[in-house]
């Protein structure tokens, strides 16, 4: 295993003023970290499940996938802050760090908290002890669950604190 210690501090969260829920992965990719924002690999569903979820075409680049996060009140980040791991393998992660999600909540208006996957599902519950949902994985990886299942569960555990 070739592991790198990677932090965070090139690719700050995404916390719009007036967001009402918080999504949290694992720790970004190569990929989101090169490009310098969530979900940025061509093969991970998460925008185009999202915006299938709440009812809009999926967000083409940067700046669209910003606007549409903005405009449903979505903050974006991930669990851990730091940690050493093998390109984006979350399965090789050791030594976390997490997130001060304290500082992430104070002053805002979230109202809940969702995890993508089983590893950021996992790390949140030995970082913190708050009420969370875990949502399923939208990566490729994760290919026993097809899109539309995606944003069945996507749509039913989101929608309830957005609209």
């Amino acid at each position: 295993m070739n592991l790198v210690h990677v932090d965070h501090s090139s690719l700050p969260p995404f916390l719009p003023e007036k967001a009402r829920i918080l999504i949290l992965g694992s720790f970004p990719s190569v990929e989101s970290r090169r490009q310098g924002f969530y979900y940025a690999h061509p093969s991970n569903r998460f925008f185009p499940v999202l915006a299938a979820a709440l009812g809009f075409p999926e967000p083409r680049g940067i700046m669209e996938r910003k606007a549409l996060l903005e405009k449903e009140g979505i903050a974006l980040y991930d669990v851990v802050y730091s940690c050493d791991i093998e390109k984006s393998k979350d399965e090789t992660i050791e030594n976390v760090v997490p997130i001060d999600l304290e500082a992430i909540l104070e002053g805002r208006g979230i109202k809940r908290i969702f995890t993508t996957g089983k590893k950021a599902e996992s790390l949140f519950r030995k970082a913190f002890s708050i009420d969370f949902t875990p949502l399923p994985s939208t990566s490729s990886a994760n290919a026993r669950m097809g899109k539309e299942k995606l944003v069945q569960v996507y749509r039913k555990e989101i929608l309830p604190f957005l609209r």
